[in-house]
């Protein structure tokens, strides 16, 4: 499908996780503090709401015992389940319309948050330029996930496979729902995936660049194919490459932490941004609760401001940047203290703001 990308201009976006665990408590916070892009939250302190087990309901053999969850191939009848599965698949491939009611759609019992979301922006006027979702990437989530015998269902073809559809469709699902609020205008997904940067270490022991390339991009490609925005969001040290080369529309990458790192593939980032590519720019520090009690906008933006000048470089205006830039944290906030994950969020809106007024002096 055509997708009617549009100009960000420095509007401020988050990342879905929240230190709390009141679903209407974090849409509130959220449409206050971002009411531009607004996104579902995530509430990891919720046992079924961890990044990992989000987004499994509807995986053949998922089996759950207490907070523990892991694929189980060996159970009765585990070979129907999976011919189940692609049936369905293949259903939502030759009929779209299958999808809203399919196993692909999120679940209330483990994605609150997209519901009370929703269910909020029916029910009361609110403007807003788009909606985000999210969905945990097919390498975190496929590494982080194990069958009965501890070992990662990544390494798995057929699990492998399994998972990356599923999660494609999954953010096919989002988008189908999340665009009956927002018309013509492409909501965003992004695909949650920090295992992609540590390619090459130990635990990626057996996986090739191709199988986890072809991974995400079965993703991103579920996203787009009802006009979705496919962002990925990053917020480790790694490789950009594979991230760099692939169909993303938008990058989100920690910039207060890793700009001198990802600013190394300036081949690939200058690719991505003449296509039109857009930022994410994690420029409010997430990590170490220190650095966020000291932090003030101020100085975060003249830090971005430096960043933005060092971009400018590659042969971009700082102007054409701006425009195709987002402000973002640096990751989630869903491990922070709750008066801290506020001030991330409060942060963000006050050097978007600045990096906003800048542009317009620009014009």
């Amino acid at each position: 499908m055509e997708i009617n990308m549009f100009t960000p201009g420095c509007l401020p976006v988050l990342i879905g996780s929240l230190p709390i665990t009141d679903h209407n408590e974090a849409v509130r916070i959220i449409l206050s503090y971002t009411p531009e892009v607004p996104l579902w939250p995530q509430l990891p302190k919720l046992p079924r709401e961890g990044m990992v087990r989000q987004f499994l309901s509807g995986f053949p053999g998922l089996t759950e015992e207490g907070d523990r969850y892991w694929v189980n191939t060996e159970q009765d009848g585990f070979e129907e389940k999976m011919t189940s599965f692609y049936q369905d698949y293949m259903q939502v491939e030759n009929d779209p319309a299958y999808l809203k009611s399919s196993r692909f759609g999120l679940e209330n019992d483990t994605a609150k948050g997209f519901y009370s979301f929703v269910d909020t922006l029916k029910k009361q006027d609110h403007l807003f330029v788009t909606l985000k979702g999210q969905v945990t990437g097919p390498i975190t989530t496929g590494i982080g996930v194990t069958d009965q015998h501890n070992r990662s269902i990544f390494y798995d073809d057929s699990l492998r496979d399994v998972l990356t559809k599923l999660l494609a469709l999954k953010g096919r699902w989002q988008v189908k729902e999340l665009r009956q609020l927002t018309g013509d205008t492409p909501p965003i997904i992004f695909i949650d995936e920090p295992a992609v940067v540590s390619f090459g270490s130990s635990a990626f022991m057996g996986v090739s660049r191709e199988m986890m390339s072809n991974a995400v991009e079965e993703v991103i490609a579920g996203i787009q194919a009802d006009g979705g925005l496919a962002g990925v969001h990053i917020c480790a040290n790694g490789d950009w490459g594979p991230i760099l080369t692939s169909s993303a529309d938008i990058i989100s990458f920690d910039g207060y932490s890793y700009f001198d790192n990802f600013i190394l593939f300036k081949n690939q980032l200058i690719d991505f941004l003449s296509r039109g590519g857009l930022l994410a720019w994690g420029i409010i520090p997430t990590g170490d609760p220190r650095v966020i009690q000291q932090a003030n906008s101020e100085e975060l933006f003249t830090k971005w401001l430096g960043q933005l000048e060092l971009l400018s470089t590659f042969g971009f205006s700082r102007k054409q940047l701006m425009k195709q830039t987002f402000i973002a944290p640096s990751c989630g906030t869903g491990s922070l203290a709750p008066e801290l994950a506020l001030k991330v969020l409060r942060l963000t809106g006050e050097v978007a703001v600045k990096a906003q007024n800048l542009l317009k002096e620009n014009d």
